[in-house]
């Protein structure tokens, strides 16, 4: 699938992606995207909203619980999760602006929602993190 095709819809799809059940790079398709001639506002407004709102589903999924999905879907086992305890009861939901992290991004997001962090501050701060995230990436393609 040639997600440069699809502009900002691609953008988004391969964000949100990115952050619940795929290992996918969303910055290699913003960069394209930008590299293009895509809006940099545009383009890193909706890299941001996909990625918190996959980010955001996969507090949800560890909000319902239920290990057959977290398993099965996300392919985390309950024992990483319940390693992520002590974190999470010390840093709470400011410890969600690290979700943008590869592999433990998820882990931590997941975390967040089985240990029922309050959910208006884990979305700011995980927004938070991926805009920053996007952001950085940006940023490295204007020193290019």
């Amino acid at each position: 699938m040639d997600w440069l095709e699809w502009g900002y819809w691609g953008l988004f799809l391969a964000s949100f992606l990115s952050a619940t059940v795929l290992p996918f790079s969303s910055e290699a398709v913003l960069a394209g995207l930008l590299y293009g001639g895509g809006d940099p506002v545009l383009s890193v407004s909706v890299a941001t909203l996909g990625n918190w709102l996959g980010g955001m589903s996969t507090y949800w999924i560890g909000h319902l619980g239920k290990w057959e999905w977290i398993e099965k879907y996300l392919r985390v086992e309950q024992d990483k999760v319940i390693e992520w305890r002590p974190k999470i009861d010390r840093y709470g939901s400011f410890f969600a602006v690290l979700s943008f992290l590869p592999i433990i991004g998820d882990v931590i997001a997941l975390a967040l929602g089985f240990f029922r962090s309050n959910i208006w501050l884990t979305g700011f701060w995980m927004f938070v993190g991926k805009l920053a995230r996007y952001l950085v990436v940006y940023g490295g393609m204007l020193a290019v």
